[in-house]
């Protein structure tokens, strides 16, 4: 499939999902935190007291690296791969963090998927984890 007929399919699939649950940043963070318990405690430590705030910006940025990644992929990857070592090497955040948070990202979204919606998200889901496992090296 096309680029661009992808990027149809996760803007369909975006939109309801956003009409379903509206704010999307509870379930999400509730999906990786049940699948990374310790990282709660980091966000903690990282958010220096506005840990709501910190997680809203980095589904924020999942999300972000998801609409964008099949008409921009360049600008995605390079939002990770100088996101994902930097914040490894300075805050301690460790690569899988970010592949679950993408993971569970595409989770929650995904579970309003319908036709070819699911083959999309799990497109998206594999580039960008194949993405953030290089810039981690």
């Amino acid at each position: 499939m096309d680029p661009a007929a992808q990027q149809a399919l996760l803007e369909r699939g975006l939109e309801r999902a956003a009409e379903a649950l509206g704010d999307v940043t509870e379930p999400v963070m509730a999906a990786f935190y049940a699948r990374f318990p310790e990282a709660e405690a980091a966000f903690e430590r990282l958010s220096l007291g506005n840990r709501a705030r910190l997680e809203g910006e980095m589904v924020a940025q999942a999300l972000y690296c998801l609409m964008t990644w099949f008409e921009f992929p360049g600008e995605v990857q390079g939002v990770l791969m100088s996101s994902v070592p930097h914040h490894k090497q300075t805050l301690e955040v460790r690569p899988e963090w970010y592949e679950g948070l993408l993971a569970s990202s595409c989770s929650v979204l995904s579970a309003h998927a319908i036709d070819g919606e699911q083959q999309v998200w799990e497109d998206v889901e594999t580039e960008l984890r194949g993405l953030i496992l290089d810039a981690a090296c």
